[in-house]
């Protein structure tokens, strides 16, 4: 799926992110709005990953939809 689809149809995906990373807020997602460098710059902030794992998930998630 790629970046414009994602986008789009943020709002119906952000169930499905807050569903694999719980320990973000809502507040998050909203101002992710589907960007995939936001969320994973939060996923390190809020798992304290690495860049690069927090990268892949992001990756991971997209692949999965």
């Amino acid at each position: 799926m790629n970046k414009d689809i994602i986008s789009g149809k943020w709002t119906q995906l952000k169930g499905k992110a807050q569903a694999r990373w719980g320990d973000l807020t809502d507040d998050v997602f909203d101002v992710a709005e589907g960007d995939g460098k936001y969320l994973a710059g939060k996923l390190q902030e809020k798992y304290g990953w690495e860049r690069q794992k927090a990268e892949d998930e992001v990756r991971d998630f997209e692949r999965s939809l």
